[in-house]
């Protein structure tokens, strides 16, 4: 691939030296994810206006994931000559425009079209902010940056779907999509101003002699990375009916995922001083963690003390998972950073839709107490990958 056509002047260094880049990525990203998970935290109140049940207001998450798990790769090739930079912008005025169809919708249907936008411009965002992420910086700092660019992601979680969630219980989710609308619009004008133009790398490695063991360590990410997702989101989609299950008020989930959110910024802390030094022990260590957090959140349900205790570990752990992953893909050199983007953001994509349906299905059958060991399962299977695929998931970054 050659160049974009974006400007060629920026040369990547320090994080440092890249600080209004990386601010004005983690901001799109806090955004994007909040767009992306907000349904998570009104669900019951959204199934209630619209007249459908809770597993089925669960698809609007399963309907989001799907789309950008089959549109990120097909996308990011189609569009690859595009300049970097205004492609982004193109994909937060989209979720501008998702989000007020949602907030304006009279129907589930007009919602499930409203998501359906977003999830065309999620396909190409998180496919272009993890490529556009690796270029700010010199490939000694990768691990860092993405972390630092990822935490956009946790803060989504940390205060976005949280807030978001709080304002919907109290004033109406139609209120908390639409106040999201206006905050994607002055996150575009803010990437608009800080965000310097790349240039896209050329398929010089195409030809590269490793290029099949560099691809099938890619594969190992990708194929890790579905698992660690769909086992998440098997519980993940319906932590707000876990947590009133255990007798916790409606007007208390917001207040509590954000506590938890903000653990997940501890992960999130915990991958950028280590994937620059330790990546394989970090990630094994991380998987760990979610997994006797989640194995412990259904021994000890629905016991409201037990639930938040394993919901701290888990959420914590989780918070370091995406950086992990997406800086093991773009250091395998299996693709240009672009469709190692893509390939991250569909994999992932897939988890989130995959498990989303999972967990609606074992609520809907097995019942809300099975839903966080089918979690846990997955996400060991996702480890057993880690820990097998060696060098894929090296111990040292070189």
């Amino acid at each position: 691939m050659g160049s974009s056509g974006d400007a060629t002047t920026w040369r990547p260094g320090t994080v440092r030296e890249a600080a209004g880049g990386i601010v004005a990525l983690t901001t799109a990203t806090f955004l994007a994810v909040t767009t992306e998970m907000l349904p998570v935290g009104v669900l019951p109140a959204m199934g209630a206006e619209l007249g459908v049940t809770e597993s089925i207001a669960g698809l609007l998450v399963t309907v989001y994931a799907f789309m950008v798990a089959v549109l990120a790769l097909p996308l990011t090739l189609w569009t690859g000559r595009l300049p970097r930079k205004g492609l982004l912008l193109g994909t937060l005025a989209a979720y501008t425009a998702g989000n007020l169809v949602v907030a304006l919708a009279p129907t589930f249907a007009v919602v499930a079209a409203g998501r359906a936008i977003g999830g065309i411009a999620h396909a190409l965002f998180f496919s272009l902010s993890i490529a556009y992420g690796s270029r700010l910086v010199h490939a000694d700092f990768t691990g860092r940056a993405l972390a630092l660019v990822t935490a956009g992601a946790s803060a989504g979680f940390v205060l976005g779907v949280p807030l978001s969630t709080s304002l919907g219980t109290a004033v109406g989710w139609r209120v908390a999509f639409g106040v999201l609308a206006a905050a994607c619009a002055g996150t575009l004008l803010l990437v608009a101003l800080l965000l310097p133009a790349v240039s896209v790398d050329s398929a010089a490695e195409a030809d590269h002699p490793d290029r099949r063991l560099r691809r099938g360590r890619l594969a190992a990410v990708s194929v890790a990375n579905a698992l660690v997702y769909l086992g998440q989101y098997t519980v993940y989609t319906y932590v707000a009916v876990i947590l009133l299950a255990t007798g916790l008020a409606a007007s208390g989930v917001g207040p509590v995922l954000l506590v938890l959110g903000g653990l997940g910024l501890v992960g999130t802390w915990f991958a950028g001083v280590t994937l620059d030094r330790r990546p394989r022990a970090s990630l094994l260590l991380v998987l760990g963690a979610m997994v006797v957090g989640l194995v412990a959140l259904g021994l000890t349900f629905p016991g409201f003390v037990g639930v938040l205790g394993a919901c701290a570990l888990w959420g914590a752990a989780f918070g370091a998972v995406a950086s992990s992953f997406q800086t093991a893909a773009i250091r395998t050199r299996g693709a240009n950073p672009d469709v190692i983007g893509a390939l991250v953001n569909a994999t992932a994509n897939i988890g989130i839709g995959g498990g989303a349906a999972l967990g609606g299905a074992v609520l809907a059958g097995a019942g809300l107490e099975w839903v966080s060991f089918c979690g846990a399962v997955l996400v060991l299977v996702g480890a057993l990958v880690v820990l097998l695929a060696r060098r894929a998931f090296p111990s040292t970054p070189g």
